[in-house]
């Protein structure tokens, strides 16, 4: 086995980043790619990913692939339906052709456990490369360098430090200040069950679906190549509210009333070993950030960013930020403070208003789906019902950034750009 100390670990490419997470192995591999010598710090003995049931959307899993995930019997494609509780309708999240065709991916989103995904992305993690059972302390920046220290008493020499250890980040709160997180309202009951039982459910179908006070979800997933499904619950509650004794009867009570197939997962779920299959958690977010870098420090994924759930965005969008980490900073020499700035900056334009974009907008429909008053709510329902609002507003502040940046990152495609104009009619546009 290699160790971290056997590796290079040369003056003007030495990375250092905290917390084995998806957004922290993701700029580890990024970085790697791009000749940095990487060292990838994590708290705990071996680094675990939290929750179950997850959806990458494609852009992601091509990054995946391009760290050399296998992507078979990866995850479950899917085309996505948002509907009323009694199951109206009201439109259809549409996956734009030339991102397929770009990505030779089939659909938008994919389901799978959180724990297969973030599995196949540690199998390319080089060796060495891992230093589990260090917790950050804090920094010292000097001139060219900067000084790493741990709670364990060792310490560690890098020329750049990348913050990717959650929502409660050190490294974040020693650059920036406190987080000033807030409870946003909502806790959601997340779970995944086997798809046995439920084969009439009609395949890579996938809905998010409303009542005047909760949402209630399942997508197609895949567990070690199986099929099955996470579904989900998002409720209002305030801060600190206690956790029901019977979770079952609880989540059931609030599916009695909806539309198959939703009443029937709990059915299939196995609520006897909390987070085994169900897991639980209140959402927090911090104000947007303008900057995540300051001097030789840089952060990414929940670090500066935690997500709503009405983003389903979290995991896949730290994995972004480790890749545009590694994109923006290319190959260079850190030992020029001047040429790490420029990095971040580069890093920054590409990453903090695209996220903090998608960010406020969650945080918007958590607001509108779960805390209008009833004169309002009852509008809001008739509008979504009968109108093509909804679409619309998915289309403009959800898909159209998104579908964009997807389009941009040619190294990723699986099909050259003038063949790709060709099968597209000569459109080059991303559809509004």
């Amino acid at each position: 086995m290699t160790s971290a100390t056997a590796l290079p670990w040369r003056k003007g490419k030495r990375v250092a980043i905290i917390g084995a997470g998806p957004g922290g192995v993701s700029a580890a591999l990024a970085l790697h790619r791009q000749g940095y010598d990487v060292r990838l710090y994590e708290k705990s003995p071996e680094p675990k990913p939290l929750g179950g049931g997850v959806l990458l959307s494609s852009p992601v899993l091509a990054i995946l692939r391009e760290y050399g995930v296998d992507l078979n019997n990866f995850g479950s494609y899917t085309y996505t339906e948002f509907r009323n509780h009694r199951g109206r309708v009201r439109t259809c999240v549409p996956s734009n052709p030339r991102v397929e065709k770009a990505f030779g991916l089939k659909g938008w989103h994919y389901g799978m456990l959180r724990s297969n995904a973030f599995a196949r992305m540690m199998e390319c993690l080089p060796e060495g490369i891992l230093v589990a059972d260090h917790t950050f302390q804090s920094y010292q920046e000097g001139s060219d360098d900067i000084q790493v220290s741990f709670t364990n008493g060792n310490r560690v020499e890098a020329d750049i430090l990348v913050g990717a250890d959650g929502i409660r980040s050190g490294v974040s709160r020693q650059a920036f200040g406190e987080p000033d997180l807030f409870h946003v309202g909502l806790r959601v009951w997340l779970a995944w069950c086997d798809a046995a039982g439920l084969e009439d459910i009609p395949p890579h179908t996938a809905a998010v679906t409303h009542s005047n006070k909760y949402q209630a979800s399942f997508f197609p997933m895949l567990h070690d190549g199986k099929p099955g499904y996470e579904w989900w619950i998002v409720e209002p509650v305030k801060e600190n509210a206690p956790e029901p004794e019977n979770v079952k009867a609880y989540v059931q009570g609030i599916l009695k009333d909806w539309a198959d197939p939703l009443p029937r997962f709990p059915d299939f779920t196995d609520f006897t070993d909390f987070n085994k299959q169900i897991f639980c958690w209140n959402i927090y977010n911090r104000p947007s950030l303008k900057k995540w870098s300051r001097g030789r420090v840089v952060c990414l994924g929940d670090a500066v960013h935690p997500v709503s759930p009405y983003a389903a965005y979290g995991m896949g969008m730290a994995i972004e930020d480790g890749y545009f980490l590694g994109k923006a900073l290319g190959q260079r020499n850190f030992s020029d403070s001047d040429s790490v700035t420029q990095g971040f900056a580069a890093f920054e334009a590409q990453r903090v208003d695209y996220v903090n974009h998608h960010m406020e907008f969650a945080r918007k429909l958590g607001n509108l789906f779960h805390y209008l008053p009833y004169p309002l709510a009852k509008l809001r329902d008739l509008v979504f019902d009968h109108t093509g609002f909804l679409e619309k507003m998915i289309t403009r502040d959800y898909l159209r950034d998104q579908e964009a940046m997807s389009l941009s990152l040619y190294e990723l495609h699986q099909i050259d750009q003038a063949e790709l104009s060709q099968q597209s009619g000569g459109d080059e546009s991303v559809p509004a």
